[in-house]
């Protein structure tokens, strides 16, 4: 039997498919009847379609009218073994000996596969035969057989395209007399065909050695193909990123490097022409740094089209400066701003339209206000992968909120998929297809004009991204979300409050990452791995070092001038517990602008980690009361008596630069007579408060000088 199975699987199986066109599923099955050597013949590439609606009613006829003028060329071959099956929703994930040797164990001629469902009539459920275990009626979406006997099955065929393909095979099923003729069954316990509708819930993933099946918990199968028939593409999309090689534990991505379009050699006047789309469609931190990073992508800016749709006011200011800055390297950008009052579903909807209209536009890239896109290689990466639809996988630092969804729920919104933990933790990493992404993502301008060129992709009766969704999903294109690079991370923005000055600086809890690269020193963390040139010790046990970059220094001098609320530098200060200062300052506290907590957070994050080094055996608890912005001016208070802080620690940063915003200043550490007098702007001192170090503010001459001091650990 074995030796038979052997001929037949080499010389006398042949699939047969049916495909119009080469769809996105198309590829997908191509490349598992490839990966597994069948021999496959394809029906229909080229023709028009004229089965019907079959996602939505009857039809498929046209399918049976194929095989039908296909089978009359093999149908004296007796030992010849036929599979038909769909290619859009059908996936291999075995080979042929595998098949053969399932279908000898059946013991059958012809084998249909089998449902739960009794489609399209009803009413003939009744009189399928009885089975006790498994499925029991018939699905056309799959059935083998000997060449003879399938011939003799569809050569019946007398109707038209758009009659139904299903009903036409379930009618010679239920009659007895073809049925005992042909010796015809339906695969009930999925042994080769596995169905997905009604059995979504009995078909897991199976990790086998560098393959992966999908196994049926329920008959404790392994199906040979596997069949998303009715609504079950998503799941049939989710069990396709792994079967049969797509990922595995052993390889990772087996498909990641078929198909790629390698552009490297490219000469910049011929890159792929790219309609670069910006949506601000809320106000959002870090906007500066959102849009100049559209002029760091590495790619030549002569190929790329802006467009910008700003629906907020307050981001008006940041789109005048950037505009102002680069106007040369966008000379065609359309800039349409919240004075044109466009809802964002039509401001999408125009932007995709452009691309559309303009046969050139060989890509569009749309990216919300809320991506850091700190990877400036993004649409090269995006466009070598060479997918219809794909997107840079994004996420929140730290969280596993991410700009893409794993699944679908049954009413078409977030579900968790089995391996999206995986996936935005990198702890997976490929090419996924999945149902549903959002904020930023790049579709090929020859999908825009085929496939999509009919649908209206953002303007519906849902919000512009499940439109999008929805109606790409709909006409058979993937999308695709790539964790194989870092491409950056997601703002969150739900806590942006733009009353305030410099907003961004309250950012600390929120965007993390985005607000150390803001207002962190530039050589911060050189502290951690050179000590030696990145901390100098100007007195004893007084260490200095960097802290703020300048913009840091600048937005909260602003701030603090903004606020106004100066202290008149006298004993008297109501701001304080006991209402008297003995030492006093004109100053504003942290808690007089509502920057108390981030500042803690500062202190616990920044400080503590340089203090835990440069004082070995001390462990920082990072309390602190007394925060505060210090201004010294000649005419005002220019100078501070010698003290000792409230402190088992201070930090004191230098907010402006001498012989620049002011001559004179300093500090002197009276019981080592040793004077720091050209603080740089940025750098941090810290120094030891009580006991030790008794010092004080030596005299600002001219100008103004700022400095923000924290009495840690009182």
């Amino acid at each position: 039997m074995q030796d038979l199975i052997y001929w037949l699987s080499t010389y006398n199986l042949l699939v047969i498919t049916a495909a119009t066109e080469e769809t996105d599923g198309f590829s997908r099955f191509m490349r598992t009847i490839r990966e597994f050597n069948y021999t496959v013949k394809v029906l229909g590439l080229g023709e028009d379609w004229k089965g019907g609606d079959v996602a939505r009613t009857v039809g498929g006829g046209q399918k049976v009218r194929w095989l039908k003028k296909e089978l009359l060329k093999h149908s004296d071959k007796k030992d010849m073994v036929i599979m038909f099956v769909d290619s859009y929703d059908v996936i291999f994930a075995s080979g042929p000996d595998d098949l053969l040797s399932k279908f000898s164990r059946l013991g059958h001629r012809v084998v249909f596969s089998a449902e739960g469902f009794c489609w399209p009539d009803q009413r003939l459920a009744a009189k399928y035969p009885v089975v006790h275990t498994g499925k029991r009626y018939l699905n056309s979406g799959g059935f083998l057989g000997f060449a003879p006997d399938l011939s003799a099955i569809v050569q019946q065929w007398k109707y038209k395209d758009n009659d139904d393909d299903q009903l036409f095979y379930t009618k010679i099923y239920l009659d007895k007399t073809q049925r005992t003729k042909f010796n015809m069954t339906l695969d009930h316990r999925s042994r080769i065909f596995q169905n997905l509708n009604g059995a979504v819930d009995e078909v897991v993933l199976k990790f086998e050695k560098a393959k992966v099946r999908a196994r049926n918990v329920a008959f404790d199968s392994l199906p040979i193909v596997i069949h998303g028939n009715g609504p079950t593409k998503l799941q049939l999309n989710y069990l396709g990123n792994y079967v049969p090689t797509a990922w595995t534990y052993e390889s990772g991505c087996g498909i990641c490097d078929d198909d790629l379009l390698l552009i490297n050699d490219v000469p910049d006047v011929e890159m792929p022409l790219v309609y670069v789309a910006v949506f601000i469609e809320h106000a959002t931190p870090f906007m500066e740094e959102f849009l100049d990073r559209l002029t760091t992508l590495n790619y030549p800016t002569a190929r790329i089209r802006l467009f910008i749709h700003n629906n907020v006011v307050y981001h008006e200011r940041h789109i005048q400066r950037f505009w102002e800055r680069h106007r040369s390297l966008f000379p065609d950008a359309l800039l349409v701003g919240p004075e044109e009052n466009l809802q964002e579903d039509k401001a999408r909807n125009m932007a995709v339209e452009a691309c559309k209209k303009d046969p050139d536009c060989d890509y569009y890239f749309s990216i919300d206000s809320d991506v850091a896109l700190t990877n400036p290689d993004t649409l090269r990466i995006l466009i070598e992968e060479n997918k219809s639809v794909i997107a840079p996988m994004l996420s929140r630092h730290g969280k596993l909120w991410s700009n893409f969804w794993g699944a679908l729920s049954p009413e078409g919104f977030y579900s968790r998929s089995e391996d999206y933990i995986e996936i935005v933790q990198a702890k997976r990493i490929g090419l996924w297809n999945v149902p549903y992404i959002t904020q930023s993502y790049l579709i090929k301008g020859s999908v825009l004009r085929s496939k999509l060129s009919k649908v209206s992709l953002y303007v519906g009766e849902m919000d512009p991204d499940m439109v999008f969704c929805k109606s790409v999903r709909d006409q058979g294109v993937f999308m695709f979300v790539s964790n194989r690079d870092e491409f950056g991370r997601l703002v969150a923005s739900a806590n942006f409050n733009t009353s305030r000055l410099h907003p961004d600086m309250w950012q600390i809890f929120d965007n993390p990452v985005d607000w150390k690269e803001k207002y962190i020193h530039e050589n911060y963390s050189k502290i951690f791995e050179d000590e030696k040139t990145s901390v100098e010790q100007p007195c004893p046990d007084v260490y200095w070092f960097p802290a703020f970059s300048e913009k840091m220094c600048d937005h909260l001098v602003e701030t603090m001038e903004d606020n106004g609320e100066w202290s008149g530098g006298s004993h008297k200060d109501e701001r304080l517990a006991g209402g008297y200062e003995n030492v006093p300052t004109v100053d504003i506290h942290m808690n007089q602008i509502g920057f108390e907590k981030e500042w803690l957070k500062f202190l616990k994050e920044y400080i503590s980690p340089v203090t835990e080094k440069l004082y070995p055996g001390y462990y920082p608890k990072a309390q602190a009361i007394m925060n505060f912005v210090v201004r010294y001016r000649p005419d005002e208070q220019p100078s501070l008596r010698p003290h000792h802080d409230s402190s088992t620690f201070t930090i004191n940063i230098a907010l402006n630069s001498k012989d620049v915003d002011y001559e004179g200043g300093g500090c002197r550490f009276l019981r080592y007579d040793c004077k720091v007098e050209s603080p740089r702007k940025g750098w941090s001192f810290m120094h030891p408060g009580r006991l030790t170090h008794y010092h004080e503010g030596l005299p600002t001459t001219s100008g103004t000088r700022y400095i923000m001091v924290s009495f840690v650990d009182p």
